[in-house]
């Protein structure tokens, strides 16, 4: 008898949906300098559909460049991250020469005159933070 309720129990706890847990997005914000680049050998390098991190880029989608100090800060490749002054979440695809600082490169694929017309404003962006700095965050 005890065994045969032991198998019954271990069936319906087997059966039991398992809890699941939201991930745990948390949010900063950051002012940089935020400028535009186009995909156009004269702005970036022989093959100007690639970025730094090898991924492709693709007119009309949303991507972003950032300064090796927003890496080193968390804002690391495929960072989601909001602009201020623009609709979407655009993602992080590439990366600046060294010598830029709190700075992000807006792409806007072949459109040269809308990239001119942005040309260089102070904004803030709101940027998903990664499971590692949420993890370095609660340790310290």
């Amino acid at each position: 008898m005890r065994i045969r309720f032991l198998m019954m129990f271990l069936i319906v706890l087997g059966c039991a949906k398992p809890v699941e847990v939201a991930p745990i997005e948390i949010w900063d914000s950051i002012t940089v300098e935020a400028s535009a680049y186009n995909s156009t050998p004269a702005q970036t390098s022989s093959t100007p559909q690639i970025t730094a991190f090898g991924d492709s880029l693709k007119p009309g989608v949303k991507y972003i460049a950032v300064s090796r100090d927003l890496l080193r800060m968390g804002i690391k490749h495929n960072t989601p991250v909001v602009i201020e002054g623009f609709d979407g979440v655009y993602l992080v695809k590439d990366k600046m020469h060294p010598k830029w600082r709190k700075h992000i490169d807006i792409y806007m694929g072949k459109d040269i005159e809308a990239a001119r017309e942005w040309g260089r404003r102070t904004v803030c962006i709101e940027y998903k933070l990664s499971e590692e700095a949420i993890k370095k965050a609660s340790m310290e």
